[in-house]
């Protein structure tokens, strides 16, 4: 039973993953930069995360168990809640090009719309209107304008947007919406496969209900703590998932649930 299991969740996020290419390369074929998706250093600003004072009543199954500083264990509940947020990918509209971003050498990567820039900086990758992907690669730029809602000053890499049709996560593999979460490693290790209840059953793009099981493979430098940031890959399903469950109403995450074992060999070692 466990081994059908995983290779339905194999199967599943294989899927995802080709489906995500293939659209990827249907936006760049019709010259269009429609939207996308991507990994973020930051929390988008719509769903910002806030505190949460929640009661440690999920505690099921032999109850929490910690390490160090707050750190979950595998195969282990915690008890007390997450944060949950969301966070998407944004793709440039036309427009006038007045802003600009750079790589981490300052050579100037593109000429993009203001709109385009506040966001991408913001989030941390998106995808230009030439269909090209771009991700964060350092911050403390001296050519970079500064971020207007973060503060941040951030340059960027080109991407692979064959490789990387959706961003690229901390490990450094393509992540993969509604599947890649972003993570405080001191808590939760990164490569790990999180179940979250609260995500089950919710509507994917094609119909299907989700599994509840999550990659850790993206961070940010507002995921803090007790926190998961959900890659949506789309403003519009960020939009619907946040209507059905609510940022920052808690969410409870399970380290290596047995439903979710098959993703494990989807993950690769930082």
């Amino acid at each position: 039973m466990l081994r059908t299991s995983k290779r339905v969740a194999t199967a599943r996020v294989a899927a995802d993953r080709v489906a995500a290419m293939r659209w990827h390369q249907l936006v760049v074929l019709a010259g269009l930069a429609s939207v996308g998706c991507g990994g973020t250093d930051y929390v988008t600003a719509e769903y910002e995360a806030q505190d949460i004072d929640r009661g440690n009543d999920w505690i099921e199954g032999g109850g929490r168990a910690r390490q160090g500083d707050g750190a979950t264990q595998p195969g282990a509940r915690r008890g007390d809640p997450f944060r949950n947020t969301y966070y998407d990918f944004p793709a440039e509209d036309a427009g006038k090009k007045t802003a600009a971003v750079f790589d981490a050498s300052c050579a100037q990567i593109a000429a993009v719309t203001q709109a385009f820039h506040d966001k991408v900086c913001l989030q941390g990758s998106g995808r230009l209107s030439t269909g090209e992907t771009i991700s964060f690669a350092k911050r403390d730029c001296t050519c970079a304008a500064v971020c207007p809602k973060s503060g941040q000053k951030i340059c960027f890499e080109k991407l692979d947007p064959v490789k990387f049709p959706s961003g690229r996560g901390s490990l450094g593999t393509a992540i993969v919406p509604l599947r890649t979460v972003a993570v405080d490693p001191a808590v939760i290790p990164m490569g790990s496969i999180l179940y979250i209840p609260e995500f089950e059953g919710l509507p994917r793009a094609d119909g299907t209900k989700h599994d509840g099981c999550f990659i850790a493979e993206d961070r940010g430098s507002k995921v803090v703590g007790r926190h998961v940031d959900l890659f949506t890959g789309d403003p519009a399903v960020t939009a619907k998932w946040n209507q059905l469950m609510p940022s920052n109403e808690g969410v409870h995450v399970e380290i290596d649930a047995p439903q979710c074992a098959g993703l494990a060999s989807l993950v690769k070692p930082k």
